[in-house]
């Protein structure tokens, strides 16, 4: 008998591919013009007290260096230190607990690709370590328990692989509770949503119809069907999802669906871990929330700047 062969793929862009990494690393892209022109804080608000000397604009822009270069806020205040004197210019630079203290109230908007019409949405999570043995002693010798980490939950537009969504919770957050918190950061109109059986719970199924999204989640495998065909009501997307596995068998049913596509957010966190690494730099959990949200936009912005596009064989 025949054995099947596996498909080889080949990238087909890249010489583009290959500058878009290359220029990942250009200072100038993060440390730009715009930016400086925008250093100065203009204390429209009214704020009570002390004005601010520098702008959020600013502070996003050290912390970026930071998070690409995986550096303390004092080494990162160091480096804006030696590209402003090499750049020959004449301008402040926040000191390391100005970067921390204000890191924690920063807004940052992720910045993803504006889309037209309604979106698909992949959801998955993700362990962040704060402090605590590694990984290697914690195989051989058991978890310590002072070993401690964060959930970083992401909602992945697969047409673009750019993040439209994330939050960050205790460790002990369960991945459905994180739907309705980030459905609310998502403005478009989502067609489909992927996740996997851990989504398989109706506090997820009833903020997806309010949205009018169709849900593409495998149910659990001792699930029963909720509503039979006897009721007038609408087919619930769950039991039918049922039916389809019964039909096909679970297997054949998620290629009949596309739920392979669900993937495509297990490769956003692995990219955003081989970048900026599995653990948080950040002992406050509001930086912590910071640090996290701030490295999902640069990856959109990386992502932005070129993916490879690949040729199946």
């Amino acid at each position: 008998m025949a054995q099947a062969v596996k498909g080889s793929c080949k990238i087909t862009n890249w010489s583009k591919y290959n500058l878009a990494l290359v220029n990942r690393g250009d200072i100038t892209f993060w440390f730009s013009d715009e930016v400086l022109r925008k250093w100065e804080h203009d204390n429209a608000s009214g704020k009570v007290g002390r004005p601010f000397e520098f702008s959020d604009t600013a502070i996003e822009c050290l912390l970026v260096l930071r998070e690409l270069f995986r550096l303390p806020y004092r080494q990162t205040a160091g480096l804006a230190n030696a590209l402003v004197k090499l750049m020959q210019m004449d301008l402040k630079i926040p000191d390391y607990t100005s970067l921390a203290k204000r890191a924690a109230k920063l807004k940052i908007d992720l910045a993803p690709t504006r889309s037209q019409g309604k979106i698909e949405v992949v959801v998955d999570s993700t362990g962040l370590k704060v402090f605590g043995d590694g990984e290697w002693k914690a195989r051989k010798f058991g978890p310590s328990k002072r070993r401690t980490w964060r959930k970083l939950h992401l909602a992945i537009n697969p047409e673009t692989q750019e993040i439209v969504a994330e939050v960050l919770t205790e460790n002990s957050g369960h991945d459905a509770d994180q739907v309705c918190p980030l459905l609310e950061r998502i403005p478009q109109p989502i067609e489909h949503f992927y996740g996997d059986s851990a989504y398989d719970k109706w506090k997820v199924y009833g903020p997806l119809a309010q949205r009018g999204a169709q849900p593409i989640i495998p149910p659990q495998h001792n699930a029963k069907i909720k509503q039979h065909a006897n009721s007038l009501a609408p087919p619930l997307p769950r039991d039918e999802a049922i039916r389809g596995i019964r039909h096909l068998g679970r297997r054949s049913w998620k290629k009949e669906i596309g739920y392979r596509r669900r993937s495509l957010g297990e490769t956003a966190m692995f990219r955003l871990k081989t970048i900026f690494g599995s653990a948080l730099k950040n002992r406050d959990f509001k930086n912590q929330q910071a640090e996290a949200r701030l490295r999902c936009k640069i990856l959109n912005h990386l992502t932005q700047r070129g993916l490879p596009e690949f040729e199946w064989n």
